[in-house]
């Protein structure tokens, strides 16, 4: 992660700490201040730009920065501290030293620090102590911080990695529609569900969604695991099946995170989640069953992870808030913008 700082000390009066949640489909904002009010919050497109250029992060994050401090009726140079959470983050290095200038165009300022969207899920699943959070999303990956040691396992990309996501979920669920649609399984609701889902007129013309209209667009495609889990619901055995693995390859990643941090044997860790696949009770299950007989405290996650950006933003400023006010956001979850890190 890259925190940057200047002499600069903001205006006069309270904190306000800015979180970003960038993610695959949306991009989240939300102002904060030093007792835990929530002051403004802002939705804005996707800031996810590979395969697009890299000015859109910029674009994105003006526009959002610009309307949250709209409805906050504050200017930039009033926000204490802000945590940008970037999807792709660290994984061009020839794009960090452009990504951590961006924010000091927008703000006018270099009181901020900038880091994979992971961080921003792990901060609000565990409200920012040490422990691990697994995101399961568009993509999948694992973050988590122990005794000041910082770890990221997973989150190699759609193509060959991203296990338990949404992308690979998606992926396993057309695989068996096409199985099904020739023969070689035994048709199930997934076949209809998906056929009605995506209009096809022909099971073949899904060869010209997905590919020739879609281009294998990784949005558009994750998407589709909303399908499955509906018909996994339904019955689908093949489904379940998909859900199920999902569950596993998750819990491996958790298993794979710990290993590495250090921990003493015997020391029992916090352990979180977040992102859309875990909506499903399928993958809840067999995740939890994979890690039964391990040394983990499974905690549902505390907040949205745009909500940890600001509390990591706070931590960064050396002003972290105290649990009691951690616990106080509850109240705000459930009136904040869908989007960000957590997509499915």
């Amino acid at each position: 992660m890259r925190s940057t700082s200047d002499s600069t000390r903001p205006s006069t009066g309270p904190d306000v700490f800015l979180g970003v949640d960038g993610g695959g489909t949306k991009t989240v904002f939300a102002l904060l201040d030093g007792d835990g009010r929530l002051l403004a919050t802002a939705l804005a497109p996707s800031c996810y730009y590979f395969g697009q250029s890299i000015d859109l992060v910029e674009e994105v994050i003006r526009s959002g920065v610009a309307s949250v401090c709209d409805e906050a009726v504050l200017t930039t140079d009033r926000i204490t501290y802000a945590f940008l959470a970037l999807p792709g983050y660290g994984e061009v290095s020839s794009d960090i030293e452009t990504l951590d200038a961006i924010p000091a165009r927008v703000l006018g300022h270099r009181r901020y620090g900038c880091d994979n969207d992971m961080v921003a899920g792990w901060a609000g699943s565990l409200g920012a102590v040490d422990g691990v959070n697994v995101i399961a999303g568009t993509g999948s990956m694992t973050y988590g911080e122990h005794g000041g040691r910082k770890l990221r396992v997973g989150g190699w990309g759609e193509l060959f990695d991203d296990e338990g996501s949404a992308y690979w979920i998606a992926i396993r669920g057309l695989s068996a529609f096409a199985k099904m649609s020739d023969g070689r399984l035994a048709g199930g609701p997934l076949r209809e569900r998906l056929a009605s889902h995506l209009r096809l007129a022909a099971d073949l013309d899904l060869v010209d969604v997905v590919v020739n209209r879609w281009r294998g667009d990784r949005a558009k495609v994750a998407s589709l695991a909303r399908v499955v889990t509906a018909a996994a619901a339904d019955g689908d055995e093949v489904c379940v099946e998909i859900l199920h693995e999902a569950g596993r390859v998750l819990a491996d990643l958790v298993t794979a995170t710990i290993a590495r941090l250090d921990y003493a044997p015997g020391d029992v860790v916090p352990v979180s989640w977040s992102g859309g696949v875990f909506a499903s009770g399928e993958v809840r299950a067999a995740f939890h069953e994979h890690l039964a007989d391990s040394p983990v405290d499974l905690r549902e996650p505390l907040l949205p992870p745009v909500l940890g950006a600001a509390l990591y933003a706070a931590r960064l400023a050396g002003r972290p808030l105290s649990a009691a006010v951690v616990d106080g956001l509850h109240a705000y979850a459930s009136t904040l913008p869908q989007g960000g890190g957590s997509d499915e």
